[in-house]
């Protein structure tokens, strides 16, 4: 699939780092740099404009690796880009951690995974099919 794609940004455009990954890492965007400090968040700019295609949506999600190591993730995950946005692409950052973290222009601060999704269309009915579950909340399918 081809997706149009602006970039703003010094940094590369987002990649695959492996041949059978799901997601592109995206980088910050920064004129400098900025630091989060704990339980902090930032919207941080990717200089990225994209026009996806109907029918498709850009997911943002956060790398494992920042999470893990860091305590720093993507506030609104998985944060949502619809096909009829056309503004920069804007990673929400939070800082779960005791310490501060720095970004720096050029950081990989998330992955994007792009995605199929289906409009729905509400039908009104006055019930609905039973299941073995039925009306169990959390935790009702634990033993």
């Amino acid at each position: 699939m081809k997706i149009n794609i602006i970039n703003k940004s010094k940094n590369s455009l987002p990649k695959y780092q492996t041949e059978l990954s799901a997601g592109m890492d995206l980088s910050a965007n920064l004129a400098e740099s900025i630091t989060l400090k704990p339980l902090e968040r930032k919207l941080i700019p990717t200089g990225l404009f994209l026009e996806l295609p109907e029918g498709f949506e850009a997911q943002i999600r956060p790398r494992s690796g920042l999470a893990i190591k860091n305590g720093i993730s993507v506030l609104n995950a998985p944060g949502t880009i619809d096909a009829d946005y056309r503004g920069e692409i804007g990673v929400i950052l939070v800082n779960l951690s005791a310490d501060e973290f720095t970004i720096n222009n050029g950081d990989r601060v998330a992955q994007m995974v792009i995605a199929k999704y289906e409009t729905a269309e509400w039908q009104t009915v006055n019930s609905l099919n039973q299941t073995e579950r039925g009306e169990g909340g959390f935790g009702s399918t634990t033993t």
